[in-house]
């Protein structure tokens, strides 16, 4: 009776699908009714657009709600579509009757939008230095970690990869270099508005790319803007028809430079030349030494590069994305699926049955949809995230790479092979045997995931006055991870030295292992946070001369990563920017936020940001030469920003304004001072004005394009000074009785330096454009406070001035000669003598006495910067 159902329900829906189709398939004639809807590609309904029918006079206007209704003399019949400001398009006439439409805006040069604070602006009108990056551009390289691909790419960005380990080898990167020797030097990420990381998000969700460089550009983010600030927005779906499109990559990854290993015999002969010159026997007698020369036993005499055992020659790495958009004027769609895995260089043993090599594996996925719920109300939905697992060796993520190199550099090529002939593994005290490290142990599987969402509603209230909005956005993100550990200890023996009467090697069990591999789970973390804004935008064109955009919104968020307390900021943020006549810009920005870090009444700050522009090629003495010079603007800036990131500790210290209390030693009291209890003292001293470092930036920029942008070219010269640094005060002796050193809003840096960019794009027809870029970069920074005691200020130990981070050490002179030396092995009277060792030898490296006294030691370092003043 079940079957009979399903089989009479699915004859129904035949014949339900099949019925129009036979009506769509028969001859129509006369007069068609057509209705339809028309939006722009954001779906924004479109009123008073003209419907015509083709090569007639007949014609009607939309409706408030973009609608239409028209009817045409036939099937044959086409409709054109026109709109001020729109490309127009005509289109056949649909059999069924029903024909919505979405027109492209029409962008003049200079009209293109551009992504900024909280909003976008034409490009023409922006002061604030802004780099933008297709995110084409983003995809040349094959990396996990969008960060490794900014290096060269953007003007502005400096960049450095640390690690090779494909979980941990996202960069370090900095927009305009270092400027601070705090806490954070990063800059804000914002992804689709949300401060978010950008090192797991697939470069094929990104649909725009920001990097907002000086105090016009993110002084609206207050105490987050002072790195500036790096603004990614994800792809969102346009009407149209749904469009899929498949990309996959493939890539092969070396060492472009690894250690060049002596090997065993060379070793040797080193080694026991300092034997001979030290008055010594050999290390190892020149009969034995042969025997490591022709490899006669390898089990014995072996000669091993550790560096060959434990890598492979290149590693591998494997892309796929999955596409789908489209929509209609109600609905907009957009899909992403990106799957993505890298091998790292670490062999595996393939007798095992389990793999222990570095494996990463990540499915990304994000969908975006727009819907409008009214003609003049969107909701955006906005679902993302990834899941990332890593295989490896046990032990840390991102150290498991050092540790196996660094054992492998511990042991020398002659000691032992990675395993015997026979099966055993050999190892000596205090060392690993860097194979059986690697291979002999089991693996750890890492897992993390992320969850983002943001809703927002947007709601245009041009009934009120045209160009009037407003926006909600509540994002919640979540982000895990865990492990599990597959492991166990092999059985390690004593390396062999000799075999026995039959041939077998004598060995001797150092320690015993397991057979099976052991379960357990390692850590598990994780963190989450719940961002909320307001916004009341206003833009909009007077008589064609007076463009006027202004922004102000509120925001705050909420940080949970499992401390006793979430972290919290929360702020106000305003622009407002005038163009008169495409010529003369002036705009005024400003943030008001704080965080709670700091001491009530002094958690809020004001940092506010002014900017100007003149767009010299808009000028009428200009348009003769409008053909070669498309485009010419000067602009400059000057404002303040703040650094108090969300979610970091300042130095370790969440409320660094109370004072804490920290054990010290014990109270002894009794005959024999036997009776005693823990003491405690004052610890962590408070610091009652505590406030974040504040940054003053000034820009100046240039911008050229030439043949209506074929060729860009963009300068900007800047200097920031950086102030109130927290830091640990240098100068306060002991005799003031802290336990710890107390800390104050006390360092300066000073940083400049230029960036400049050139794009050239010439177009060959509609099917090929060739694409050239280059950009440069120069920052320097030099620290004009660090609270350094008195007594070494303007000498050559002196660290003020010099750029964060410089290296301290002394000044080689070239090698100690038998010169050097008089009969008795001593250094002649009137060289230095170092006192960092107690035998000094011909071949050993001389360094320059700075002070004078005849020794070399602590009070000789230098700073290598300075060298080039004194030579």
């Amino acid at each position: 009776m079940l079957a009979c159902r399903r089989l009479s329900l699915l004859i129904f829906f035949v014949i339900i699908s099949w019925f129009p189709l036979t009506l769509l398939g028969q001859e129509q004639s006369g007069p068609i009714k057509v209705t339809g809807r028309v939006a722009s590609q954001t779906g924004e309904m479109l009123q008073g657009v003209s419907v015509m029918e083709a090569g007639t006079s007949h014609g009607v206007l939309t409706d408030e709600r973009g609608a239409y209704a028209i009817t045409v003399s036939g099937e044959n019949a086409q409709l054109e579509f026109s709109y001020v400001g729109y490309e127009s398009k005509t289109l056949p006439v649909p059999r069924r009757g029903i024909l919505d439409v979405a027109l492209d805006e029409i962008v003049a040069l200079g009209d293109e939008v551009v992504v900024v604070g909280f909003g976008t602006q034409r490009k023409a009108s922006v002061v604030g230095a802004i780099s933008t990056v297709t995110p084409q551009q983003l995809q040349l390289t094959p990396n996990r970690s969008l960060s490794n691909n900014l290096a060269g790419m953007v003007p502005g960005i400096i960049a450095v990869q640390r690690s090779g380990d494909p979980w941990s080898n996202n960069s370090d990167f900095w927009i305009r270099g270092v400027s601070t020797f705090g806490g954070n030097s990063r800059p804000l990420v914002l992804i689709d508005g949300v401060e978010r990381s950008l090192n797991d998000i697939d470069p094929e969700e990104i649909e725009s790319f920001s990097v907002l460089k000086d105090a016009a550009a993110s002084a609206v983010y207050g105490v987050r803007g002072a790195n500036g600030v790096i603004m990614i927005n994800t792809k969102r779906g346009k009407i149209g028809p749904p469009k899929v499109s498949f990309r996959y990559e493939g890539a092969q990854t070396k060492p472009v430079k690894i250690p060049d290993y002596v090997g065993a015999v060379k070793y040797i002969e080193l080694m026991n030349d300092i034997f001979r010159d030290a008055g010594r026997d050999p290390m190892i007698s020149e009969e034995i030494l042969q025997k490591y020369r022709d490899q006669s036993d390898p089990d014995l005499y072996p000669d091993v590069n550790w560096w060959k055992v434990l890598s492979k020659d290149h590693a591998s790495s494997h892309r796929a994305n999955l596409n789908l958009s489209g929509g209609n004027a109600f609905l907009r769609y957009a899909l992403e699926l990106g799957y993505f895995t890298e091998d790292g260089i670490i062999k595996r043993d393939t007798e095992q049955e389990w793999n222990s090599s570095i494996k990463v594996t990540r499915y990304n996925v994000r969908s975006n949809v727009d819907l409008n719920i009214t003609p003049t109300t969107i909701v955006r939905v906005n679902i993302g995230g990834y899941l990332q697992t890593r295989n490896a060796p046990p032990g840390s993520a991102g150290e498991t790479d050092f540790g196996l190199f660094y054992q492998a550099s511990r042991i020398p090529p002659y000691i032992h092979p990675p395993q015997y002939s026979t099966g055993e593994i050999p190892r000596i005290n205090f060392r690993e045997n860097p194979w059986a490290w690697a291979t002999q142990r089991g693996y750890e599987r890492w897992g993390i995931n992320q969850l983002q969402s943001t809703t927002a509603i947007e709601q245009d209230f041009k009934w009120i006055t045209p160009g009037l909005k407003a926006k909600l956005t509540f994002a919640f993100d979540k982000f895990s991870g865990n492990s599990v550990i597959r492991s166990k200890t092999p059985d390690y023996y004593i390396p062999a030295s000799a075999r026995d009467a039959e041939g077998n090697l004598i060995l001797t069990i150092g320690s015993h292992g397991q057979e099976f591999l052991g379960y357990s789970t390692g850590s598990q973390w994780g963190d989450q946070s719940i961002y909320l804004e307001g916004m009341v935008s206003y833009g909009r064109v007077f008589n064609s001369m007076h463009d006027i955009n202004t922004m102000l919104m509120y925001n705050q968020r909420n940080y949970d990563r499992g401390d006793l307390l979430p972290y919290r900021n929360q702020g106000i943020a305003g622009r407002f920017s005038y163009t008169f006549d495409r010529r003369y810009i002036a705009e005024f920005n400003f943030g008001y936020n704080g965080s709670e870090n700091f001491e009530k009444g002094k958690r809020f700050g004001f940092f506010p940001a002014v900017a100007a522009g003149w767009i010299i090629s808009e000028e009428k003495f200009m348009e003769s030469l409008r053909n070669v010079i498309s485009n010419l603007k000067i602009r400059g800036s000057w404002g303040t920003a703040g650094n108090s990131i969300l979610g970091q500790n300042i130095w370790d210290r969440r409320f660094a304004y109370i004072s804490t209390i920290a054990d010290f030693g014990y109270y002894r009291w009794g005959v024999d001072n036997d009776i005693y209890r823990l003491g405690r003292a004052e610890g962590d001293v408070g610091v009652s004005d505590l406030t974040w470092e504040t940054v003053a930036k000034k820009n100046i920029g240039f911008e050229l394009g030439l043949f209506h942008g074929a060729i860009n070219f963009n300068i900007d010269f800047f200097k920031e000074n950086r102030r109130d640094i927290f830091m640990q005060r240098n100068n306060v002796p002991g005799s003031a009785g802290f336990i710890r050193t107390i800390f104050a809003n006390y360092g300066k840096v000073e940083n400049q330096g230029v960036d400049m960019s050139l794009n050239v794009e010439k177009h060959f027809g509609n099917d090929w454009t060739v694409t050239a870029m280059g950009n440069y970069t120069y920052a320097r920074n030099k620290r004009t406070e660090i609270d350094e005691p008195v007594a070494l200020l303007g000498t050559y130990r002196s660290a003020t001035g010099t750029p964060v981070g410089q290296l301290f050490g002394l000044i080689a002179e070239g090698l100690f000669t038998e010169d050097d030396f008089d009969t008795n092995g001593d250094l002649k009277t009137g060289i230095p003598q170092p006192i960092f060792s107690e035998n000094v030898r011909p071949g050993d490296i001389k360094y320059r006495d700075l002070n004078g006294d005849g020794l070399i030691s602590a009070l000789d370092r230098f700073i290598s910067l300075l060298l080039i003043f004194l030579e």
